[in-house]
């Protein structure tokens, strides 16, 4: 079987966001991933209890998933509820998932709170992006998962190839 890639559900289609859309991602490559099953769906924010709609969040103070997940920062929702433990959650079980099914690969939207890999935003709700990873981008990079974001399934496609 061919290396499984964890696929944010979003970007499948699935209205898991936090204003309940999806950010589907129409793209021949990841259809015929699916095709050959290799698409490992994962919403961290659904499987850490989240419902949708939820409140929009955001990494307080401009920081990242890094400085989450070592306890330096904290994740706020749009209404200032401290929702860190619950991200972290979902990073954890997105990881486990990877675990379970032997993804050394990830494809994630980008600017989230949790699956950011190149871009989050600066935590004012204001619309400002910065550069740096979410939660659960963060975690899967520090256990050797090679995390690409949506705008990078081409650089990914190439990546695979070169471990076939």
């Amino acid at each position: 079987m061919s290396q499984k890639i964890l696929v944010s559900a979003c970007l499948l289609g699935r209205p898991v966001r936090y204003n309940g859309s999806a950010k589907t991602l129409a793209h021949a490559t990841l259809d015929a991933w699916q095709r050959e099953g290799r698409v490992v769906p994962i919403c961290p924010e659904l499987s850490a209890g989240f419902p949708v709609p939820r409140p929009a969040a955001e990494i307080a103070l401009a920081q990242s998933g890094d400085a989450v997940l070592a306890g330096a920062a904290r994740v706020i929702d749009e209404h200032g509820a401290d929702v860190s433990a619950l991200f972290i959650a979902g990073a954890q079980a997105a990881l486990d998932l990877a675990r379970e099914h032997d993804c050394r690969f990830a494809l994630l939207i980008d600017g989230s709170p949790s699956c950011g890999s190149r871009f989050i935003y600066d935590g004012t709700f204001a619309g400002r992006k910065l550069a740096g990873a979410g939660v659960t981008a963060a975690l899967l990079r520090a256990h050797g998962i090679e995390v690409f974001a949506d705008s990078e399934i081409d650089a990914l496609a190439a990546r695979l190839a070169q471990t076939a």
